[in-house]
């Protein structure tokens, strides 16, 4: 697995952004398909991811990205057993902190405010990184 090291969580509206061609966050895909870092995934974060896809997009569009991050070599997959349910506001978004816990992450990576909370809880500690910034490291 040729990576920097680096255990990342996207959000779905961040992959959403980041797989758009058109999009100036598109480096982000581009990173990832030539093993830049590694991403963090569970079954619930494939399922959501498939589902907007298909929202935004096409289904086969949506069958492809998820097929694509099932063969990846720098794709970690985790299956929390725990829900630390750190997120009130959204639990939804808890899947993707559960992941993140279990898979030892570096930081998701996610503009939603609702992760905002995480930087008040000091165990776990679960880093968020804006999109934008994200960016950054690869452009």
């Amino acid at each position: 697995m040729k990576h920097d090291g680096r255990l990342v969580v996207l959000d779905t509206n961040c992959l959403l952004q980041a797989i758009s061609k058109r999009s100036p966050y598109r480096p982000i895909w581009n990173a990832f398909l030539q093993r830049d870092f590694c991403l963090c995934v569970s079954n619930e974060i494939l399922e959501e991811y498939q589902e907007i896809i298909e929202e935004q997009t096409l289904p086969s569009i949506a069958e492809n990205i998820v097929m694509l991050l099932v063969n990846a070599e720098n794709v970690k997959f985790v299956n929390p057993q725990y829900r630390f349910g750190l997120i009130e506001k959204d639990v939804d978004d808890n899947k993707f902190v559960d992941c993140a816990i279990v898979c030892s992450a570096d930081f998701i990576v996610s503009d939603d405010t609702h992760f905002d909370v995480l930087r008040d809880i000091p165990f776990p500690k679960v880093r968020v990184r804006k999109l934008d910034d994200f960016l950054q490291d690869f452009i």
